[in-house]
């Protein structure tokens, strides 16, 4: 950049301006956060009061109720079968490695949807089971899918890979030594594991349960399906229901209380985390051999959330696919599916070449400054969508009022909504929802080039952008291409933000599937949830790839 004064040329690096260009993103990315904080000192009115009185005790019990089941859902699948597949032998262990990881492509809502058209009353199973018994309405017990019971399953079946990642890697990456004392002292692989595995992985396993417990509490499309009252459903009902958007606002600031807390537990967590390998660091794992019943057993263990979880709900989709998709499949299909995928493709391109910008910063820059801001700008992915589209659209519609009352007064000109109705609100909030992802992949891949390469490409006169785009970025290919990937799949995968933030007469994948399945259309939904599990698959594969080398030394599962 070059600035003329006086006939002399200043010569300003652009490379000056990367960490104040940090602390901007970072203030902007907080917008919404800020927003929803700000409403909670706003006076509370009627609308307020009334939700205090009537429902909002409702939302806190419900809420409870959820978050306590799925972690016990969670926990009971994820490190069972993390433990299993990692320390036992056992028939198809070597394919549960990779096959438990299927249920992470398949949203929560669209799994809500196939159960619900299995197992209510008009649904197969019990319009077979009548035909069988010859009963009638009222005259046998059925437990209701559409419950709290049934979103607590549908939402752990979902969500157990969380707690399955990172345990499989915690019990990976744990000290043979330790292993083989425990062995020597007597203990069998039940003890072994209960006294000496997991109080080890304790950290990594509530790591993955925070996870998964930020996206029970973002969940919209299942719990509004099933028609729960919950802070979400809450804050939808208060905001289109009643109009009162100071009502919603607070409700979503105590939803963002929640899930503040979640963040607090994961890095205290995470803290604790304090051991190290002495001897044999990269030697084979002993694993415990199992057979007869025992391994009957291990095998239904990790055959039940990969068939309910993933398996059930795919073929049923694809049964109704079959059915419907030369009625469904038309030109409004195609212009969803190219809606879907440009949101898709623009929003993964600028989050993967933001995250790129802050990560190298925060190399480059190790300056306190830095590391909040970025620690700020990475806040996003805990904030439900829902609370994100909430804290977009106030100071969004807010500004939108503002200039078009400046262009009405001064030039007689309406500009009408230029933020809040267009995609720039819903760009904006996906940057905010899934640039953490981003960054956390792309730092991982920055980090393992070494730091001689920036010292070496200094000797050389390079500058630090042209260090990035010119050594950096090669180097990185895969990084930045899984980054790419994982927010791709992630914004087809997102509903509430969409649903709130979308322009009129602009639809998504996620949004049509929601729309006829609410209308009670679960087949004609089928094929837009099918296309969404489809391209959810893409980075079920790569994880189930880089599984397998999350220990070095470990070799491939046998």
């Amino acid at each position: 950049m070059n600035i003329i004064s006086n006939g002399n040329i200043l010569r300003i690096s652009i490379d000056k301006l990367w960490q104040p260009g940090i602390i901007l993103v970072a203030l902007l990315l907080s917008i919404p956060v800020l927003t929803i904080a700000g409403f909670v000192f706003e006076p509370s009115g009627e609308n307020w009061e009334h939700l205090k009185q009537t429902v909002l005790p409702e939302y806190l019990a419900n809420s409870a109720l959820l978050v306590l089941g799925v972690t016990v859902g969670t926990l009971l699948i994820g490190v069972s079968t993390a433990w299993l597949t990692a320390m036992c032998q056992f028939p198809g262990k070597k394919l549960f490695v990779w096959l438990l990881l299927l249920p992470l492509a398949m949203p929560a809502y669209i799994i809500a949807y196939t159960y619900t058209g299995l197992f209510d009353f008009a649904g197969p199973v019990q319009t077979q089971l009548r035909e069988w018994t010859g009963w009638g309405y009222g005259d046998y017990y059925f437990p209701e899918i559409r419950s709290l019971g049934g979103a607590i399953s549908m939402l752990s079946l979902v969500l157990y890979p969380y707690v399955y990642l990172l345990a499989r890697a915690a019990f990976l990456e744990q000290s043979i030594c330790v292993l083989e004392v425990s062995r020597t002292l007597g203990c069998n692989a039940w003890s072994s594991f209960y006294r000496v595995a997991l109080p080890l992985a304790r950290p990594s396993i509530v790591a993955g349960l925070s996870l998964a417990l930020m996206e029970t509490l973002a969940d919209y499309g299942t719990v509004s399906y099933f028609g729960l009252g919950v802070f979400t459903t809450g804050i939808f009902r208060t905001w289109f229901g009643l109009g009162d958007s100071v009502a919603a606002a607070k409700m979503a600031a105590l939803l963002l209380m929640f899930v503040f807390t979640l963040v607090v537990i994961e890095r205290v967590s995470r803290k604790q985390a304090r051991y190290h390998h002495t001897t044999n660091k990269y030697t084979q794992l002993p694993e415990y051999r199992l057979k007869g019943f025992k391994a009957t057993l291990a095998f239904l263990v990790c055959v039940f959330p990969v068939v309910l979880g993933f398996m059930l709900p795919a073929g049923q989709l694809t049964s109704w696919a079959i059915l419907t998709y030369q009625d469904m499949v038309d030109e409004s299909f195609l212009q969803l599916t190219i809606n879907t995928v440009l949101l898709g493709l623009v929003a993964a391109f600028l989050s993967v070449m933001l995250a790129l910008f802050l990560a190298y910063g925060k190399r480059m820059l190790a300056t306190r400054s830095v590391f909040v801001s970025i620690r700020v700008a990475a806040i996003g992915y805990a904030i439900p969508g829902t609370v994100v589209a909430v804290g977009i659209i106030i100071p969004f519609a807010w500004l939108d009022n503002t200039i078009d009352d400046f262009m009405r007064n001064q030039f007689d000109i309406s500009t009408g909504l230029l933020l809040s109705g267009s995609l720039f609100a819903v760009m904006f909030a996906y940057m905010v929802r899934f640039l953490a992802v981003s960054l956390q992949t792309v730092e991982s891949g920055l980090g393992k080039i070494k730091p001689s390469m920036d010292d070496a490409a200094r000797s050389l006169g390079y500058r630090p952008r042209e260090t990035l785009f010119k050594i950096h970025m090669p180097l990185m290919k895969g990084s930045l291409l899984t980054a790419l990937l994982i927010v791709f799949v992630d914004v087809m995968k997102e509903l509430p933000a969409t649903l709130i933030l979308r322009p009129f007469n602009f639809n998504t994948l996620a949004v049509r599937a929601f729309e006829l399945a609410s209308d009670e259309r679960l087949a004609d939904s089928s094929t837009a949830a099918l296309m969404i599990v489809v391209v959810g698959l893409l980075p079920v594969i790569y994880l189930s790839k880089s599984i397998s080398r999350s220990r070095a030394g470990q070799g491939s599962e046998k």
